[in-house]
């Protein structure tokens, strides 16, 4: 089963790291990389752009584009990973595993299931 770790911080705590804290973290999750793709299961990974730069879409018809995330958080969205586990324990030991590179964060573990249009979503 594939999941969705999100990866949720204060964007401005993240945003004022010096290049090298900035590097030590990099550094550090790219070990918990490592640990977590030994059994080949790591996917996509992103960093997310910040929220200064992003954009909502809501509304009928077309929608109406709006400045920013409007989420009414301290933390906010700044990267997400996809993993092919074989249970939610160890969906949870992988989230484990990029929390003790990264502490700071706060990491969300969904279940993913694929859509793919024209197919019956797969039953829960």
């Amino acid at each position: 089963m594939k999941y969705a770790i999100l990866a949720y911080h204060v964007e401005a705590e993240v945003m004022a790291w010096t290049p090298a804290e900035d590097a030590g973290l990099m550094e550090r999750l790219t070990k918990a990389h490592e640990q977590v793709n030994r059994d080949g299961k790591l996917g996509p990974a992103a960093r997310l752009g910040g929220t200064a730069k992003a954009r909502t879409l809501r509304g009928p018809g077309n929608g109406m584009v709006i400045d920013g995330p409007f989420a009414e958080t301290k933390e906010q969205l700044l990267g997400f990973y996809v993993l092919d586990c074989v249970d939610d324990d160890a969906a949870i030991e992988a989230a484990r595993t990029l929390r003790r590179a990264n502490p700071h964060a706060v990491y969300e573990i969904r279940p993913v299931i694929t859509y793919l249009p024209g197919n019956a979503l797969p039953a829960p």
